[in-house]
């Protein structure tokens, strides 16, 4: 395996993961697997913004893994509405929550130390200027 690869914290990876994975459901949701007409539909759009955060998320980038992390809940929102619907779309949007919220929840594990850090830094600076 790549160094670089093995420097990466486990959650870092697991986010990255779970954005690309979301992407390939959006797109071959839309595209082929149950578009809503025959064709494809331009729904299939809602997998770009997700192109935007991932070389972020895999170099570990804080200010894009905090707006990946408000990003994802609209993911989040669509899986949870499109959940009431039959079929493949139920089991698609059960898929896409799970993703969205493995992604959810493992940004907020790995940007919580950072924030703890800040934070004590922040602190620190102010006792010093008293």
């Amino acid at each position: 395996m790549s160094k670089q690869f093995l420097n990466k914290n486990p959650y870092q990876l697991l986010a990255t993961a779970a954005f690309v994975d979301l992407f390939i459901l959006c797109v071959s949701w839309e595209w082929f697997i149950s578009p809503l007409r025959p064709g494809g539909s331009w729904l299939i759009l809602k997998g770009v913004p997700l192109l935007f955060a991932i070389p972020g998320l895999w170099k570990g980038k804080v200010y894009t893994m905090q707006w990946a992390s408000m990003l994802i809940l609209l993911y989040i929102t669509e899986g949870l509405v499109r959940i009431t619907e039959t079929g493949a779309n139920f089991w698609l949007a059960l898929l896409e929550t799970i993703l969205a919220t493995l992604a959810f929840i493992c940004l907020l594990i790995y940007l919580k130390p950072i924030k703890a850090r800040a934070k004590a830094l922040v602190k620190e600076r102010i006792a010093q200027q008293e």
